[in-house]
């Protein structure tokens, strides 16, 4: 091993460390990530596979052949047609068009089929227009084809909508109408989330992705898993993806109780089981990067708390990959050197079903 080792920091920067500093590194990641979760260190071997993941001087690592795990996404056809400035393609092609290019020419495991916006308040009322595109779209494609979006319960609010705002209610000491107020839009947004499921599911939809769920809090979390455990009363081989916000569910309201379990506070070792309860298919866990922090650290961090997940868990666990979590830095395009360190980290210590 040579005595520096290039590697990044949580923003993308790139850095030099010694063979020590980064057992260190990860050495201080793992113990963080115990400390906050209440669960296992990674062990000495384990410490030590990173280590070597992260030390190996090509630009881009692979996994082992017999370890290939199946990769799904939450949007990706969007980097075909969107601008974002220093991001993405912004190419002159519709949505279908993206889909078949994403699923031919990338080899894509799954597609998703997202509305632009991302969200599913905004899908409410154009419902006729994405029931028959994704019919059309279904009838192109091999791979599975799954809707997806945001709960996005931050919408509910005003200005954007109708339920009064908790995060103006809270400074004024209003508790209580901060609670109530998540509640009810908790309520209307699971409500909007079946009225979609059920215009698609009747033109065959495939699955169904709810990701970024938490977003607002604890109340929001509550809304998706009530949707699931809905969605599979109405259609129990509807396979459901609830992919999370964050590491850490914020009690916003910080009552709320799924089947009696509080959802304040849990972490996705804990998540995970409610997530199942609800009946989900498939759970993404998302650990936060922290930016001023080195990526070995970042990578050490999301390993434990993924490993400790997939070992409670009874159903996939497929941790997110986008910039900011799970050890993929914080920046518009992430490096190939840092996204296939995490992807070979995760799935080789991590015990990662897929990504």
């Amino acid at each position: 091993m040579s005595k520096k080792i290039k590697t990044r920091m949580g923003d993308g920067e790139m850095i030099t460390i010694s063979a020590e500093e980064l057992k260190d590194e990860i050495y201080q990641g793992t113990k963080d990530a115990s400390e906050r979760g209440r669960i296992p260190e990674l062990t000495k071997e384990e410490q030590e596979k990173i280590l070597e993941i992260i030390a190996d001087p090509h630009r881009i690592v692979s996994i082992e052949p017999g370890e290939e795990v199946v990769v799904i996404d939450d949007g990706s056809v969007l980097t075909f047609t969107a601008e974002q400035g220093d991001s993405a393609l912004g190419l002159p092609i519709s949505r279908t068009q993206a889909l078949l290019t994403y699923e031919k020419t990338c080899a894509a495991d799954s597609a998703c089929m997202p509305h632009h916006d991302f969200s599913y308040k905004p899908v409410k009322s154009i419902i006729n227009y994405e029931k028959n595109e994704y019919f059309s779209v279904s009838q192109m494609t091999t791979v599975p084809l799954y809707y997806g979006a945001q709960p996005n319960m931050g919408l509910y609010y005003k200005p954007d909508g109708p339920f009064n705002n908790p995060s103006e209610l809270l400074p004024l000491g209003k508790i209580q109408d901060a609670q109530q107020a998540q509640i009810d839009a908790a309520t209307q947004m699971t409500d909007d989330i079946i009225y979609i499921f059920k215009e698609l599911n009747e033109i065959g939809l495939e699955g169904i992705n709810l990701d970024t769920c938490g977003s607002a809090g604890d109340a929001d979390f509550l809304a998706a898993l009530n949707a699931t455990a809905k969605i599979k009363q109405i259609n129990p081989n509807m396979p459901v993806v609830i992919g999370m916000a964050s590491e850490f569910v914020l009690g916003m309201h910080g009552s709320v109780e799924f089947n009696g379990k509080r959802l304040a506070g849990l972490y996705p070792h804990e998540q995970v089981k409610v997530v199942e309860e609800a009946g989900a298919s498939i759970f993404g866990p998302a650990i936060n990067v922290n930016s001023s922090r080195s990526t070995p650290w970042n990578i050490s961090r999301a390993v434990t708390f993924v490993k400790a997940t997939s070992e409670v868990s009874n159903i996939p666990v497929y941790p997110n990959t986008g910039m900011g979590v799970c050890g993929i830095p914080m920046i518009e395009m992430p490096p190939l050197d840092c996204s296939t360190r995490v992807a070979k980290a995760l799935v080789q210590v991590g015990k990662a079903d897929g990504l």
